[in-house]
């Protein structure tokens, strides 16, 4: 291919919006442009990559038995209120109306057309295990979107989705799909750290996200200093920890004088506390007020919620309380993991309650709850406060406190869960060594759903004794747009894009120093000797200066650079010179050798990343 016959319009500037290299640089290396707020269209160099991309994943898929399906973008709303999600996804959910009045969705994502197209057609347990993929256009109105195509509103996905008789088979699934999801990012040359996650709105039991670092990455990564824990600041865990004052080394209650009730005068604040008790924030209970919504947790017999009524979103949805309000008490020095609060209750969302709620609620101002005789919503306790026997916490009246609170004798908590959220400093839960937090940005994520929607949307097969029975279902994504700009992220310097060899647009660009007579004659023909080798070359015959054309070359990456002209041709052996994009100097290689020689190294560097 000759540059003058591509579209590749470099820029010399950065664009004034772009903040993160891969944004500066797809723009900048002709690769991409902005039709509007996070929509992007490809132009010729940046879908080369982009098919690329798409290739590999393809390859790897294929090759653990997934199948490719084309369904559409636009899918019938009544699939989603099936399932439960037209109103839980809120307003990130594109909903259109046709001409008739019929609701539809712009798909964010594809569980409900995956599972309404294998509902139709699905009889026997003989055709499970059942494995499908598509690689499509995703729609989600995202309030601000930034950073490019790392978060736009149109992107494209590969999603996948397995159907499966027992958890036996989904978990094996999962697993090659993780091996799968590994060995597609180290062909792209990505660097991934996969860790262990929270579900989300997806729901189902367990899911492993696969992370690159990134300083504006929109996730905090907790990792162990000493071994290989990674978590997700919203699933990860800590060793449990006993440090505090009134609290017990060995796990047991240390004796605590009688509840007390103190006068705590113009003081509301954990720290406003600590300095007036001259003591320390761990001795502390505090309660914060929540309410949450849809929540799926039984909540007959816990305090207050007696006469909440409980609703179906959509038919054979489960059933759900619309709103519901709860004390969460953590210790003093700790924070509310609030996804980990909305797992723990099963519900669609939490968020702490209005101040009017609060005080409707605790009979106090902001400020002076705690779990001491709270009787109109139910105690949700960190694991944190059943270790705590001699506490301080808020006494539901107006400058006072309670001192010497012990939970279990003061106070029995509804539900105890793991609620902390878990920061640099803390103890490994595997090891007991030092966890450390990094930035990251999702690649993929795989996701074992469980019967949540094969149960709502009424999948069911025959087993071999001919009952009825519901399957099993695995999810699992890759976000190809964010996929290929974190190839840029990861390989780039000052002067532009570094491609690893199996994503690259070309493998090789040629620059002659000036298209014209034998240096012409030579480009050509060594474009014409890679390219039936099957070597994707680039010519670039533009009449422009060699050092605009060098400029190019390094800022689109190509990843071998071949110059031709200059004393080198002329002679009896006339030589070129072969530089590797990311290598200071180039070496010089013969003419006739020439083809073979970048033929071999190219191949020898897909090999690499694909081994």
């Amino acid at each position: 291919m000759k540059i003058t016959q591509s579209f590749i319009p470099t820029l010399r500037e950065d664009p004034g919006d772009a903040v993160i290299a891969s944004h500066r640089l797809m723009f900048r290396a002709g690769m991409l442009r902005k039709l509007a707020n996070g929509l992007f269209a490809y132009l010729p160099l940046g879908l080369r990559s982009f098919r690329k991309v798409e290739r590999i994943i393809r390859e790897e898929m294929d090759a653990i038995g997934s199948l490719e399906i084309k369904p559409t973008v636009v899918v019938p709303g009544e699939l989603w209120k099936e399932s439960g999600r037209w109103e839980s996804m809120g307003e990130s959910l594109l909903r259109v109306k046709n001409r008739l009045g019929n609701d539809f969705v712009v798909s964010p994502t594809a569980e409900e057309a995956f599972s309404a197209l294998v509902r139709d057609e699905l009889s026997s347990y003989r055709q499970l295990p059942l494995s499908l993929y598509q690689i499509n256009t995703k729609y989600r109105d995202e309030i601000r979107p930034r950073y490019g195509v790392m978060r736009g509103r149109e992107f494209v996905m590969k999603d996948a989705y397995s159907f499966h008789t027992n958890d036996a088979s989904l978990d094996a699934h999962y697993e090659a799909m993780g091996r799968a999801y590994r060995r597609i990012f180290k062909r792209c040359g990505l660097t991934v750290i996969p860790v262990r996650a929270d579900s989300g709105a997806m729901g189902g039991s367990g899911s492993e996200e696969f992370m690159v670092e990134s300083e504006i990455g929109d996730n905090t990564l907790i990792l162990c200093e000493s071994c290989d824990y990674a978590a997700n600041v919203e699933k990860a865990s800590c060793k449990a920890d006993y440090s505090a004052p009134g609290e017990a080394v060995s796990g047991e209650a240390a004796p605590a004088p009688a509840i007390e009730k103190i006068d705590t005068p113009a003081v509301r604040t954990i720290e406003e506390l600590c300095a007036f008790l001259k003591t320390d924030a761990k001795q502390f209970i505090k309660t914060l007020i929540y309410r949450a919504a849809n929540v799926e947790l039984d909540l007959s017999g816990a305090p207050g919620c007696s006469k909440l009524e409980r609703r179906r979103p959509a038919p054979d949805a489960p059933e759900v309380y619309g709103e519901a309000f709860f004390a969460v008490a953590i210790r003093g020095d700790l924070d509310v993991n609030e996804v980990k609060l909305a797992a723990a209750l099963k519900a669609a969302e939490v968020a702490l309650a209005q101040d009017s709620d609060v005080e409707r609620l605790t009979g106090a101002p902001v400020g002076f709850a705690g779990p001491v005789g709270l009787g109109s919503v139910p105690v949700i306790a960190d694991e944190t406060v059943t270790a705590l026997h001699d506490a301080v916490t808020g006494a539901l009246a107006k400058d006072l406190h309670y001192r010497h609170v012990a939970c279990g004798r003061d106070f029995t908590p509804w539900l105890v869960a793991d609620l902390r959220t878990v920061k640099a400093g803390d103890l490994c839960p595997v090891c007991g060594g030092a966890l450390y937090e990094k930035r990251g940005n999702e690649l993929g994520h795989i996701f074992k759903l469980g019967y949540k929607y094969t149960k709502s949307m009424g999948l069911s097969y025959l087993d071999e004794n001919g009952k009825s029975q519901i399957p099993t279902m695995g999810c699992y994504g890759i976000g190809v747009d964010r996929a290929l700009a974190s190839v840029i992220e990861e390989h780039h310097d000052g002067s532009g894009i570094v491609w690893p060899m199996t994503v690259a647009p070309y493998h090789v660009i040629i620059v002659p120093i000036k298209y014209e007579g034998a240096v012409k004659d030579a480009s050509d023909a060594l474009a014409g000797e890679l390219e039936s080798l099957g070597v994707e070359a680039l010519l670039d015959d533009r009449d422009e200066r060699p050092g605009v054309k060098f400029n190019d070359a390094d800022l689109t990456g190509i990843p071998l650079r071949v110059v031709v002209g200059g004393r080198e041709l002329a002679g009896d052996r006339p030589r070129v010179e072969i530089k590797g994009r990311a290598e200071e100097k180039g070496r010089l290689v013969e003419l006739s050798l020439a083809a073979k020689t970048l033929s071999l190294q190219v191949l020898a560097e897909i090999a690499l990343l694909n081994s």
